[in-house]
């Protein structure tokens, strides 16, 4: 692996380290109707639906912009003004969900879980026997307020079996957890550059079902979001309707060289794991509880929960952890105080080793001798 040197490691779920050969792409300059860009771009959006095995049935939409901007133009494209979402919600990312639909003033009702706790399929099902007006099932693929993996193919069977639509924000899953579009009925999953694929931040991306998509003219409430008018435009002329963040789709571009290179998705997923195992049982020396059960537990980002121990402020730790070369990310759960450590990104097994030797460093440091959080009341 080639990390540029003296660049933190970043243990976040995205934007998240990068390969120095990833950053190198950035170092020249293309014009964007030139046959080379036109071709990355073609290259790009192929290679896309080749990772989700959806080359026959679906077509990619790239759109600038980050991860919640795609969302945003899936949902508003995909969803037409007399449409009605299930948004099934564990976390801060279905919970965006809603405040897009608010502000575009689309119809939706929620099915919410703690953070930690996966949707209720049977209550999935009731309500779409009982509510013939919903027509389209939204869910997070994996929820990085708490790691969650949610259960992806259960739900897909369900909405598939009551003829609704099926939307997936798979933003941290996407190139490490499997999403097959074969198996999984989908008509649109929305992900971006910066996370398990590696590429750096900029460009999000739809992949939708074609016979979908074709039906969604007019929907979208915004020019620059709307996912139709950009395949048509791309469909048409192989260019994208503005200007595109032509260094970021060339740096892409490089990273899904390095992914194929890599293994794809099965490499990939078992890297990340194996980061994930040792941060975990690293941690575990140390005191240090996860919210989550194994059987729950996605490989991008693991959350700990605080420990009871009145020598450790997190901000303190955070701070000095940084200081070694190394980047956290603060939690964001209600349900207990906790902090997240992130396993993916151009990462291996030493990294992970190196970091929890930091924070060993550190903790003794502070005079923390566990990182047992309190006893649940």
């Amino acid at each position: 692996m080639t990390l540029t040197p003296n660049d933190p490691r970043l243990l976040t779920p995205g934007p998240l380290t990068t390969s120095h050969e990833t950053k190198e792409a950035m170092l020249h300059d293309w014009g964007s109707r030139d046959q080379a860009f036109i071709d990355t771009t073609a290259r790009v959006r192929q290679k896309l639906l080749e990772i989700a095995n959806a080359t026959e049935t679906h077509v990619c939409v790239p759109l600038q912009g980050s991860g919640t901007f795609v969302v945003e133009a899936a949902l508003c494209t995909l969803i037409p003004r007399d449409g009605k979402a299930l948004i099934l919600i564990n976390g801060a990312y279905g919970k965006r969900m809603t405040k897009i639909l608010d502000y575009v003033n689309r119809a939706y009702i929620i099915q919410e879980t703690l953070e930690d706790t996966p949707p209720d399929i049977a209550a999935l099902e009731a309500a779409l026997k009982a509510d013939s007006a919903i027509t389209h099932v939204l869910i997070i693929h994996c929820e990085t307020t708490s790691g969650i993996l949610n259960p992806i193919r259960e739900v897909a069977d369900v909405v598939k079996a009551h003829g609704r639509s099926f939307i997936i924000d798979a933003m941290s899953a996407f190139g490490a957890v499997p999403l097959d579009a074969s198996e999984v009925h989908f008509d649109a999953m929305m992900a971006s550059s910066n996370k398990c694929l590696e590429g750096v931040p900029g460009i999000g991306f739809a992949i939708i079902r074609e016979e979908t998509l074709k039906t969604c003219e007019g929907n979208a409430h915004s020019l620059s979001l709307d996912l139709y008018d950009q395949w048509v435009a791309m469909e048409a002329t192989a260019q994208w309707r503005f200007t595109p963040p032509i260094h970021v789709i060339v740096a892409f571009d490089k990273a899904i060289e390095q992914f194929e290179a890599e293994g794809g998705v099965a490499a990939r997923g078992a890297r990340y794991g194996e980061n994930c195992r040792i941060l975990i049982d690293g941690m575990a020396e140390l005191g240090f509880e996860t919210l989550l059960s194994h059987n729950l537990q996605a490989p991008i980002i693991v959350t700990f929960k605080m420990p009871a121990d009145p020598a450790f402020d997190f901000q303190v730790f955070y701070d000095r952890v940084k200081n070694a070369g190394y980047v956290l990310y603060p939690g964001k759960l209600t349900v207990a105080p906790s902090f997240r450590i992130g396993c993916i990104g151009h990462l291996g097994n030493d990294d992970i080793r190196a970091a929890l030797k930091v924070m060993q460093g550190i903790l003794k440091d502070m005079g923390v001798s566990n990182g047992a959080p309190a006893e649940a009341t």
